[in-house]
């Protein structure tokens, strides 16, 4: 991250709200709402702006001193809130302005709450690196935060020994939806989280897991506050709330629709070197990439996902952009500190790819595939197959590392362009795979022991009659150019 500063820029601009930037004004006036007596907040802000080529995407991040709320035992801690992820300026310089109606930028702002350590006089600054962080994520790969997401981090999020390792989202408590001329904006709470509870998100759901979080006051309590010393799990503090993870998982199955994650797929009916590849159909010398339309199905499949009860269907091919309403499907982001990039990086090294307009490309039926995952991805195989699968729904995978999109569908999906006579069809990069519910009971009972994120490194199955194979690969594999 470039070198970032705290300073107190707010107070000196309120004198100058006519030549301040509107989208800054909008959130500045929320949290004046909320904290009148600090008008001039600690700010630790980027040197070299992003959009004069620095790194940090976000341009402030606000500290502020919370009391807490004593009648309702909610402790003495620090807030933070990002500016940024919204369109602060409306003069294109980072978002494309499009219009009042819809989302500012990204249409949201990130927040979190840090418990307040006794003697404490200055709030830690390492939320804002990790803010950054996050946000660069989401600038490098346009995915979107929602309510009930989680974002999987496999570090502690303030690089000590600490077992506050992930993050789920929430609306934060306090801070309420602002209008700015440039669009709404919404401010979602980073809470961290343990790996046990992270893993009881994904196999059931975020929103569940993070109204237990609520109702156990060490553990972040009504306001959802982070305290980085947190040694127990709330299983460990009460045992009681694992059996109704286990309910909500046997009665609801999982709302996780799908993960940004590393992931590819080869089509194993036609030899490697054709240049027709399963992954990228080329023109020319140039690989063909997801077009718009292509890319906004997979993430409506990752963001409006179903209602429960309802009769599943994958989103239509649409070109417009969503904002945050799917309150019944959550996302998982699969990060690590280190492996978010810019978006300027992204534009840069994908420059040379030949965009194929979309009526283009055909759909294909495929005869055998060979799916590939990253360990972390794989474990998530069985939520994937148990969770979703049997529940008649779908879930996606998209890799981080470039348009690789791996759809399962069941055979109670509408809209896929697989189907039972041709199971595995492929549009571009976007593998779609449907299976019948005996296939995935066979599939469970062959996989089971990727469900413990102990298991062995590599690993390799195989359905011949099916033409199916899976291989579960080290990272590396997915770092090459090649996949």
């Amino acid at each position: 991250m470039d070198e970032m500063r705290p300073s107190s820029g707010a107070a000196a601009h309120l004198g100058l709200a006519s030549i301040f930037p509107p989208g800054l004004q909008a959130i500045y006036g929320e949290c004046r709402r909320l904290y009148s007596d600090q008008a001039n907040p600690l700010q630790v802000t980027a040197i070299v702006k992003y959009w004069l080529g620095g790194p940090d995407p976000l341009d402030y991040i606000s500290m502020y001193r919370n009391v807490g709320c004593p009648g309702q035992d909610i402790p003495e801690h620090w807030h933070y809130v990002s500016l940024g992820l919204s369109d602060l300026y409306g003069d294109n310089r980072v978002h494309e302005f499009t219009g009042q109606e819809g989302p500012s930028g990204f249409g949201f702002e990130l927040t979190f709450r840090l418990k307040r350590e006794a003697g404490e006089t200055a709030p830690p600054t390492w939320p804002a690196e990790l803010m950054q962080g996050l946000a660069r994520y989401v600038f490098q790969s346009e995915n979107t935060f929602c309510i009930g997401d989680h974002i999987s981090w496999h570090c502690p999020l303030d690089n000590s020994e600490s077992r506050i390792q992930h993050m789920l989202l929430t609306e934060d408590p306090q801070l309420q939806p602002v209008q700015t001329p440039f669009g709404h904006i919404s401010f979602l709470q980073i809470v961290g989280v343990c790996t046990e509870e992270l893993q009881a998100a994904q196999q059931w759901n975020g929103q569940g897991i993070l109204d237990l979080l609520r109702g156990v006051h060490i553990a972040g309590g009504p306001w959802l506050i982070t305290d980085m010393r947190r040694g127990e799990t709330i299983f460990d503090i009460d045992p009681h709330l694992q059996e109704r993870v286990d309910k909500g998982i046997e009665t609801d199955g999982s709302n996780l629709s799908g993960v940004s994650a590393k992931c590819a797929w080869d089509d194993l009916s036609r030899p490697p070197e054709d240049e027709d590849d399963s992954r990228s159909i080329c023109i020319g010398s140039q690989p063909r990439r997801l077009s718009d339309k292509d890319t906004e199905q997979i993430r409506e499949a990752l963001r409006k996902g179903l209602e429960i009860n309802s009769k599943t269907v994958l989103p239509p091919i649409s070109s417009q952009r969503h904002g945050h309403d799917r309150p019944q499907q959550s996302v998982g982001h699969l990060q690590t500190q280190q492996n978010s990039r810019s978006r300027k990086d992204s534009l840069e090294s994908e420059s040379s790819a030949a965009i194929v307009p979309h009526e283009l490309v055909r759909t294909r039926q495929l005869e055998s595939v060979h799916l590939k995952f990253n360990q972390e991805s794989g474990t998530l195989l069985p939520l994937c197959l148990r969770g979703r699968l049997l529940h008649g729904r779908h879930f996606t995978y998209k890799s981080i590392n470039g348009d690789t999109a791996i759809t399962f569908v069941s055979t109670g999906v509408e809209g896929a362009f697989a189907t039972e006579e041709h199971p595995y069809a492929a549009h571009g990069p976007w593998l779609q795979i449907l299976l019948t519910e005996e296939f995935v009971e066979q599939m469970l009972s062959e996989i089971q022991d990727l469900s413990s994120h102990e298991s062995k490194l590599l690993k390799e199955y195989s359905w011949p009659d099916k033409k199916l194979k899976i291989s579960v690969l080290p990272d590396a594999v997915f770092d090459s150019p090649l996949q």
